[in-house]
């Protein structure tokens, strides 16, 4: 069956133009957008109201990309098609996924994500690798987070790499950026979080918080290749070592965070009473 012939338009020069500056921190920060790549991400990014300004789709790649097509053209968001050679140079990736969208920066202040109601929050303090972020974002949306944090010396959540390894999960919890560490500490704890900071080296075994970890939780997250520095460790109320019961010398960022946030999250639902 020969596929439906579907009529888009191309971008002008100047449409074009503006989405590749995007690739550009100043721009992005200048604009208050950024680029979203990859169907999943897109997808996601298209659910969320008032989020989406516009979607760039290879020419090569439309009729599979139809349901995201259908998708933007309900939302009334701009939509284009464009050549391979345009569509890479609005993507950062050797080989681009065929869809890209321009979307609305997500961020929300300190006080609006954080208030008596959360009980799970992540706080990535000094983490500069985007890839690193990203999957700690996508692990706090797994696991049920009910926000994540960025420390004001941490990578921007909106490099193309962050949101490409978050694959869509940036759209779903909130996101706190560019804040200081001690301030979004403070802001758990007034909401009544407990306060765990992850220490590979010394701290009280992950193991024995079982009678803690039902409890509303806030886990710092240090930097990728030093942790966390002594006087951010002192910032909160445990520290916590993962154990590690094999030969390998430690657990990558991501990992860590997976772990941790699985073990709250389990005992946070487990301590919720049936329906």
């Amino acid at each position: 069956m020969v596929p439906e012939r579907l009529e888009l338009l191309e971008p002008s020069q100047a449409v074009l133009r503006a989405a590749r500056a995007l690739l550009r921190r100043n721009d992005r920060r200048d604009t208050g957008t950024f680029l979203a790549e990859g169907p999943q991400a897109v997808r996601e990014a298209l659910k969320v109201p008032h989020v989406v300004e516009s979607v760039f789709f290879r020419w090569a790649d439309v009729h599979d990309h139809v349901e995201l097509l259908d998708a933007a053209r309900a939302a009334g968001v701009a939509h284009y098609a464009l050549s391979e050679q345009n569509l890479a140079t609005i993507s950062d990736t050797v080989t681009p996924q065929g869809v890209v969208a321009v979307c609305r920066m997500l961020d929300v202040p300190l006080a609006e994500a954080i208030t008596p109601e959360v009980r799970l929050v992540v706080i990535c303090a000094q983490i500069r690798d985007p890839g690193n972020a990203g999957t700690v974002i996508r692990c706090a949306d797994a696991f049920g987070a009910d926000a994540v944090i960025l420390s004001s010396d941490s990578v921007e959540v909106y490099n193309p790499k962050t949101v490409r390894a978050s694959v869509g999960s940036i759209f779903h919890l909130p996101l706190v950026t560019g804040v200081d560490l001690a301030e979004a500490i403070d802001a758990c704890r007034a909401a009544g979080l407990q306060v765990f900071a992850t220490d590979g080296e010394t701290g009280t075994d992950l193991t024995d918080l079982t009678d803690r970890l039902a409890r509303p939780t806030a886990w710092v997250m240090g930097n990728e290749s030093w942790g966390l520095p002594v006087e951010h460790l002192r910032l909160a109320d445990t520290t916590v070592a993962v154990p590690i019961y094999g030969k390998a010398e430690s657990l990558n960022l991501a990992t860590a965070a997976a772990v941790c946030l699985f073990a709250s999250a389990g005992a946070q639902h487990s301590a919720q009473p049936s329906a």
